[in-house]
């Protein structure tokens, strides 16, 4: 069963007024992403788009030799899976890393919103706006940004879109997503424990000092989320 509330956990489904979002009810639904789940790979077919509401997903890069890195994150803010034309096929990798729930729109519904020109083709632009900011500082960051302000950013980056201030990832994760060895993540690790922002247990970190990891990120946390300060002020003053 298809709500308002339960759909409005999704922030871009919530900035569409009540009547855009009602009529979407038929054509959405309501499914499980278990964590580790595939949406889509490099080069395949763009079947639905997925909005999270509560489930986090990592947009993957996978290499010829199979080593990976991630590129992007998108949970209760966003939406995956976007095609603007059927032929469309994907140029990275999505999957689940932290379980959850997504309400599941199909691509052909999708691109006649869009062509339609009402209010989601508004907010998709907006929101292409804002990951393509996340996507330039996510390079820019792996250039210029420390291991420690990049593992900052990325406990961050999964702060946000959290409900809690737990996250459940083990170190080879973290390791994989920033494209480092384990050993170096289990020493900045213990360094952001020294120095009380964290607490990390096995498959736990636990967020003490929001305000000091945020200082330890610098710009290479604060750059990223200037396109989604802005889409949200505009879609809120247009909601």
């Amino acid at each position: 069963m298809i709500s308002v509330a339960g759909a409005q956990q999704n922030e871009l489904l919530r900035a569409l007024s009540r009547t855009d979002l009602e009529a979407l009810f038929p054509h959405l639904e309501l499914v499980p992403m278990a964590a580790g789940k595939h949406l889509y790979d490099f080069g395949s077919k763009f079947d639905y788009a997925y909005f999270p509401t509560n489930a986090i997903v990592s947009l993957m890069y996978v290499m010829e030799d199979g080593a990976t890195t991630e590129i992007g994150v998108v949970g209760r803010e966003g939406v995956l899976g976007v095609a603007m034309y059927e032929a469309e096929r994907a140029t990275c990798s999505a999957v689940v890393q932290t379980a959850g729930y997504a309400y599941r729109l199909k691509s052909s519904v999708l691109r006649e919103l869009v062509a339609s020109g009402g209010a989601m083709a508004q907010l998709l632009m907006r929101y292409t706006f804002a990951m393509f900011a996340q996507l330039a500082q996510n390079v820019v960051g792996g250039r210029h940004c420390t291991i420690e302000q990049k593992l900052c950013r990325w406990l961050l980056d999964r702060l946000d879109r959290s409900l809690s201030d737990e996250i459940k990832v083990t170190q080879d994760t973290m390791a994989t997503m920033l494209g480092v060895r384990r050993e170096t993540i289990t020493m900045t690790a213990r360094k952001l424990q020294a120095d009380g922002l964290i607490q990390y247990r096995r498959g736990t970190v636990a967020i003490i000092d929001r305000a000091g990891l945020e200082e330890c990120a610098g710009t290479c946390y604060r750059a990223g989320k200037i396109g989604f300060e802005q889409m949200h002020a505009t879609a809120w003053s247009n909601a």
